[in-house]
């Protein structure tokens, strides 16, 4: 089993709400009403993008500044 860890690009908006992308996944982008709800919402999205990726027979990014690839089970926790 490999993890997948990508970076997340949070900003808040002139609303209060918060804006997430993946930066390594082109136009892969989410939001919510705070912080934790926009991560929660671009994991979603990100599983979803990645799965249809695999689907396609498209290669996944490779690691790089915003992609790390683990090969050994993990989680990750944004602090």
């Amino acid at each position: 089993m490999k993890t997948m860890v990508l970076k997340v690009t949070l900003t808040e908006d002139e609303d209060g709400r918060w804006s997430a992308s993946i930066p390594s996944l082109a136009g892969c982008s989410s939001w919510g009403y705070s912080k934790q709800e926009a991560l929660e919402n671009i994991k979603d999205a990100a599983e979803i993008y990645i799965e249809d990726m695999l689907a396609a027979g498209e290669s996944l990014p490779t690691p790089s500044d915003t992609v790390e690839v683990i090969n050994e089970p993990a989680i990750a926790i944004p602090l």
